[in-house]
């Protein structure tokens, strides 16, 4: 194994720890940061034309989108229904994003999620981790 490989192996294993080791309101800020992660790139590759990059980037969001739309469980609080409601729109802007190389989809979708993302981080700097474990299960993320 080369050098290069070693540490990218070594990466994915801490990668792979820190999400089994993560709290459900931990795993989900990773969610977050990861989907706006995918989203920028998409949006930089869909400037640039280059939409092999962008379709990879728009396809792990909507994975993404995907997981947190089925792992939510709009019964456990009073916004479920429209978080809910909020990720099956998201998704179809990433399709219609992805299908027509609609950046100003994969825009909107970063304006709807990034103050989602900003509140997530936010509620897990204010909870304790017992909580924290406490309040993903409440959300459908334990």
């Amino acid at each position: 194994m080369s050098m290069m490989g070693g540490a990218q192996a070594r990466r994915a294993q801490l990668n792979r720890e820190a999400v089994l080791s993560a709290t459900p309101v931990r795993l989900l800020t990773m969610l977050y940061d990861r989907l706006l992660l995918d989203l920028g790139r998409a949006e930089i590759a869909q400037n640039i034309e280059d939409w092999a990059v962008a379709s990879e980037n728009l396809l792990h969001a909507q994975a993404i989108v995907s997981e947190l739309s089925t792992s939510l469980n709009v019964e456990a609080w009073e916004g479920g229904e429209g978080l809910f409601a909020l990720y099956t729109y998201v998704s179809n802007a990433l399709m219609s994003a992805n299908i027509h190389r609609d950046v100003a989809r994969t825009r909107e979708a970063i304006a709807l999620l990034e103050p989602l993302r900003q509140t997530w981080h936010e509620a897990a700097a204010l909870l304790p981790a017992q909580s924290a474990a406490r309040a993903g299960g409440e959300y459908g993320l334990a």
